[in-house]
């Protein structure tokens, strides 16, 4: 095998600082009022002044130094951090060290959000660790980017190789990098990605269904390649969509990677490979926690929090148990729709939350394996047309719930239904909105590789396509019909695709315009309608119950979307999250309602004997005690031993599993803290009240509700 010999590598060794922009344009639509992160100090950091720092560790084992390590990673940035015009350069030490800037999004003022960095490290010490340390800097030309040419005058080659009923087909890397250079993700004089597609293909001509992707990263002057494999079966509109089974071989030119025989390939999924073309350079970055949480992008974890070595030894045990291959979820749960307490429902899942808060290696290595994992589930809609997550703009009436006739356009007579299952489309994972994990995101906030990227925007178009076309107001991919849970974690993963998707992408524009669409539609059902309830709740779709109560832990869930969105930027749900912050203060800091049964699993909002709806907390509360069978404590001290007696608590103990760190106060903390962050009237008390409780869960073991307000 021939090594990597590119002519900059001299050149790049003497380089103080190296900026390229490549794969996207940073530019592009930011939409709908997306301003970006809190960002805390956002805008007076000065250039120069380091704001982040990342840790890149030898994973070796290699007792020497190791020499000229190149590394790549993902890191958003708070507004103003990356002032516009300026880039990110890196240094260890005092000394600057090369750094490639591939800007992926900006923040509305024209600062950075999002950036995938490659540094080449002088020095790594075997078996340890250094330490870069990220400040901005006037931005400067870079040199020129390691192109396919440098690749192709090497032996490399990467192989699917498929054997279907008898007939042999083919898609090799090489071939299409030769035949066309691929559009360009990374792009830069330390690395350079490229992405090519085409159906696998028999001498007889391409399959219809059956595509290989193939994501190939090349370093300057070094002879290891990471290539990302993936076979889909996911277009939307292919005639005849079925399950697969065929036997398949990943290669390269000189060893096979992976072989399986008799793998189902489940229809509209996809399954993925990643592998290094010559020695994997073993190394891992772990950001910096205080500054991730700071910039708004992720979930605003209690960052004194630290996860207990048990839950992280317990959470590798059981992920290597369920180890992530073609076809496999990894920790998520098959039947998404299983009710109950369950460690993958939160902002993010207990293993993304783990991760977030500890940068230990086997979290991270439960939750990127995980969202491999999210190419298995049914909810992948590709078009043939544009390549990207199929379009409610180019498909309004498409669905996969309602009558076929719900899918037919008046106004054109044509169908936007997809094509009937042709065969075996059976699949042992069932989606569901109101229960689904946060699998993608976080992943590629900290990584960019595009598989997850794509993931995300699968996920956030699912929620919405599933939809009856008339519920969903078509085009506009309004969520409104789902349960309120539904609507929250679809609000959240919808919101995440529009944040972080790149500025050039064209899912960029319709994903901002979605959240602008539904955050209209609630504006007007609540913010602006003078006889909405007054209490904050949200009563449409199946959000209040038959009789007449309402999941206010479900209701919680939404009102940390919300806020989420204001964290993430859109500037035009804080009316929103106004209105809906009244729901959890009130059930805190009313005069009218004992806080103790704030985290009641079903409220009272209606008398369904006069079907007029409560317009008071007072109501709902005597209501509330009514169907507990707990009338008598009307008049007694709200958490005082005569309550705590009759109800089995502790003194100032909620109802609903208090020690749980999945019960119904652990639910309603981050609604808490997002309440406290907009600041309404009572939302401080509320929050002082809330921790002043005495009974709490230990989020050490399970952190993903471990929600606090930012500073």
């Amino acid at each position: 095998m021939r090594n990597l010999a590119f002519s900059l590598t001299t050149t790049l060794l003497a380089l103080a600082s190296l900026v390229a922009c490549g794969g996207s344009d940073p530019g592009g639509s930011g939409g709908s009022g997306a301003t970006g992160g809190e960002g805390g100090a956002g805008g007076h950091n000065p250039l120069g002044e380091t704001f982040t720092r990342v840790v890149v560790v030898d994973q070796s084992g290699a007792a020497a130094d190791r020499q000229d390590v190149l590394v790549t990673f993902a890191q958003p940035f708070a507004v103003g951090d990356v002032p516009s015009g300026a880039t990110v350069a890196a240094r260890i030490e005092g000394v600057d060290v090369p750094l490639q800037v591939d800007a992926k999004a900006k923040h509305a003022d024209g600062s950075l959000r999002h950036a995938v960095l490659t540094a080449r490290i002088p020095t790594l010490p075997g078996n340890g660790s250094t330490t870069l340390e990220l400040y901005p800097a006037e931005a400067s030309q870079g040199g020129a980017s390691v192109s396919a040419s440098d690749l192709l005058a090497t032996t490399f080659d990467a192989k699917v190789a498929v054997d279907l009923a008898g007939k042999q087909y083919e898609a090799s890397a090489r071939s299409l990098l030769e035949a066309k250079e691929g559009s360009a993700w990374l792009s830069g004089p330390l690395v350079s990605e490229w992405s090519v597609v085409a159906p696998i293909a028999s001498a007889d001509g391409a399959h219809p269904h059956l595509t290989a992707r193939f994501d190939v990263r090349a370093y300057a002057g070094n002879p290891s390649v990471l290539v990302n494999v993936t076979v889909e079966n996911d277009w939307a509109y292919e005639p005849s969509p079925q399950n697969f089974t065929y036997d398949v071989t990943v290669a390269t030119d000189k060893e096979d990677v992976y072989t399986k025989s008799g793998l189902v390939h489940i229809r509209q999924a996809r399954w993925r490979k990643a592998f290094w073309w010559g020695e994997d350079p073993k190394v891992d970055v772990k950001h910096d926690v205080a500054y991730l949480l700071s910039t708004g992008a992720v979930p605003h974890l209690d960052p004194e929090l630290v996860p207990a070595e048990t839950a992280l030894a317990n959470l590798d045990t059981a992920y290597s148990a369920k180890a992530y291959e073609p076809m496999g979820i990894g920790l998520a749960e098959a039947y998404m729709p299983a009710t109950g307490g369950r460690i993958d429902i939160g902002p993010l899942p207990a293993w993304g939350a783990h991760y977030l808060l500890s940068m230990d290696a086997r979290a991270k290595r439960a939750t990127l394996g995980t969202a491999d994992g999210g190419g298995s589930w049914p909810i992948h809609f590709r078009d043939k047309a544009t390549d990207r997550p199929v379009s409610l703009d180019d498909h309004a009436y498409m669905t996969l719930l309602g009558n076929p006739g719900d899918a037919v356009n008046p106004n054109t007579g044509m169908s936007d239904a997809f094509p009937a299952c042709a065969g075996d489309c059976a699949s042992p994972y069932s989606p569901d909105s109101s229960h689904q994990p946060a699998l993608a995101y976080l992943p590629y906030l900290l990584t960019g590789d595009r598989f997850y990227l794509e993931e995300l925007q699968f996920w956030a178009n699912y929620n919405m396509l599933q939809h009856n076309p008339y519920y969903r107001e078509f085009e506009k991919g309004i969520v409104k019909s789902d349960q309120a849970r539904g609507q929250a974690w679809s609000l959240r993963t919808l919101g995440e695709a529009a944040y972080i998707t790149p500025d050039a992408d064209p899912m960029k524009k319709y994903f901002t315009d979605r959240v602008g669409f539904n955050v209209d539609w609630y504006d007007t059902t609540y913010v602006d309608d003078p006889n909405a309830n007054p209490l904050g709740y949200i009563s449409n779709g199946y959000s209040v119950n038959d009789d007449g109560t309402v999941a206010p832990w479900m209701d919680d869930f939404f009102t940390w979307s919300i806020g989420h969105l204001v964290a993430l930027g859109f500037e035009d749900a804080e009316p929103l999250l106004a209105y809906k912050a009244k729901f959890p203060v009130g059930r805190m800091v009313d005069p009218g309602f004992c806080w103790i049964f704030g985290s009641v699993y079903h409220l009272p909002v209606k008398d369904t004997s006069t079907g007029m709806f409560y317009q008071t907390f007072g109501e709902a509360y005597k209501a509330t005690l009514a169907l507990e069978g707990h009338s008598a404590l009307e008049s007694a001290t709200c958490g005082g031993p005569e309550m705590a007696a009759a109800l089995m608590l502790q003194e100032n103990e909620m109802v609903g599993y208090s020690p749980s760190t999945e019960g119904y106060p652990s639910n309603m903390q981050p609604a808490i803290a997002a309440a406290a962050e907009s600041k309404i009237p009572g939302a401080k008390e509320a929050w002082d009240k809330f921790m002043a409780r005495s009974v709490k869960p230990d989020y050490s073991n399970e952190p993903q509700y471990a929600v606090v307000p930012r500073p």
